[in-house]
């Protein structure tokens, strides 16, 4: 029984996903570490390309099948076979029939053999096609997002840009990274043009391009081994352009005192204090679990920044400073992620309504004891990866309602991504990031 390293480990991380509650950004690094470029390449389409089809591809089965109940392993081999079949042109139907189908023999599922056998090669003679009765059900199914948050976008947002985002959450885009405090100390803190990086990490120019809007911020062109050495090397850290924009958003003055209350795994803080000017700066990165503050320890010291305090703190509580500490405080508050979905496509079957409100209240109460610790004239920097308003500008409108002492100010961001109302915000249809929110507030009196 023959199945490529790909596909094999594609169904193990689906299935870790589905049963586990597992992020695919998470597993997918663990899974593929020591596969060969080109089957890493295939496993990470055919994982995030079956998570962002999941919905079709489940409708599809049900067609086909007449069955809305089967056994997960049977059910993701024949998402994987369906996503091959109908998605991917240049992996011929037999191939990817096969695959499926001895995916469900070593997953023990043998008298499921024939059963996957049948519905893929009915795939394959005709591939599914469906019609919806609305706007709202038609973009659901069409790019496999709940019904419900495709309302809740299209009510927010418009049908145009809630279609685009639908449909951006689906497309694929290049790898973001940047350069650590240890690319600088080995290489100097002028080598940032897109030439002087691949030379020093012996890419070819064409490997890489610079961010046209977010200043230090690269897109890997073509993933290689050396682009994976650079990374344990500490050289270049992967992180989204959006999360990149909220660090460059956050200043901290010479000699100041910064503070990151939900800092792991540490991409925004070690952005921040990888930059020229903030080696005599305090700088404090905090979190509320000793899993999560272990990660941001070992992702600090890992881009050669040993000298940032990692502390413990549950961040909806008083926190362990004297008030009016620190010059300036970011707070990336835990959100519902919907900004994130092109990355971590799973996170479109999970959220709830309940689930924003309540993550709504909890940012709040970050918030409320964050300000606590800003000095008069000092900056507290709101964020979430939400596209979601009650998260967001709600949020940000009703901390100031309740904080007279405090008045908003636009972001230091590009003017392309400044939003009414002094906020900033990216949109994942708008430019190669995930959707972030940025709100900027200044200290004015105790």
């Amino acid at each position: 029984m023959k199945i490529s390293p790909a596909r094999t480990s594609a169904f193990d991380i689906l299935v870790h996903i589905e049963t586990e509650h597992a992020y695919s950004s998470v597993v997918l690094p663990l899974f593929t570490e020591n596969l060969s470029d080109v089957d890493r390449g295939l496993c990470y389409q055919l994982v995030l390309g079956s998570l962002r089809r999941q919905m079709f591809l489940d409708e599809a089965i049900r067609h086909l099948s007449g069955k809305n109940k089967l056994d997960i392993e049977v059910r993701i081999a024949l998402r994987l076979g369906l996503y091959q079949i109908g998605y991917l042109d240049r992996i011929p139907p037999h191939a990817a029939i096969n695959e499926s189908v001895n995916l469900a023999v070593r997953a023990r599922k043998v008298s499921a053999k024939g059963f996957v056998n049948a519905i893929l090669r009915k795939a394959a003679a005709a591939f599914p096609t469906f019609t919806y009765s609305d706007p709202a059900e038609t973009l659901s199914f069409e790019t496999s997002h709940p019904k419900w948050l495709v309302g809740k976008w299209i009510s927010d947002f418009g049908l145009e840009r809630a279609t685009a985002i639908c449909k951006a959450n689906n497309r694929a885009i290049p790898p973001a990274f940047r350069l650590t405090a240890r690319f600088f100390a080995e290489f100097g803190v002028e080598n940032r043009s897109p030439d002087s990086v691949a030379q020093a990490l012996g890419l070819s120019e064409t490997d890489l391009r610079a961010s046209e809007t977010i200043d230090g911020c690269f897109y890997a062109e073509r993933m290689s081994s050396k682009i994976q050495n650079a990374v344990e090397a500490g050289f270049i850290y992967f992180q989204d352009a959006g999360s990149q924009l909220v660090a460059g958003a956050t200043k901290i003055p010479v000699n100041g005192r910064f503070l990151d209350l939900c800092a792991s795994p540490g991409g925004k803080v070690t952005r921040i204090a990888a930059e020229p000017g903030t080696s005599a700066a305090l700088i404090v990165a905090a979190d509320h679990s000793s899993v999560r503050v272990r990660n941001l320890k070992m992702n600090c010291e890992r881009q050669g920044l040993p000298g940032i305090n990692v502390l413990q703190i549950d961040a909806t509580s008083d926190l362990p400073f004297t008030d009016s500490s620190f010059d300036t405080v970011l707070v990336d508050a835990p959100c519902s992620g919907t900004g994130t979905i092109r990355h971590n496509p799973e996170i479109r079957y999970r959220v709830s309504s309940e689930d924003i409100l309540a993550k709504q209240r909890k940012q709040r109460a970050i918030l409320d004891s964050a300000s606590k610790a800003v000095k008069v004239g000092g900056s507290l920097i709101y964020a979430t990866c939400s596209l979601e308003r009650e998260e967001n500008e709600y949020v940000a409108n009703s901390f100031l309602a309740d904080n007279q002492n405090f008045v908003c100010v636009s972001p230091i961001v590009p003017d392309y991504f400044l939003s009414e109302g002094q906020s900033a915000r990216t949109f994942p249809s708008d430019f190669e990031g995930d959707g972030f929110f940025i709100a900027s507030f200044e200290r004015k009196s105790i």
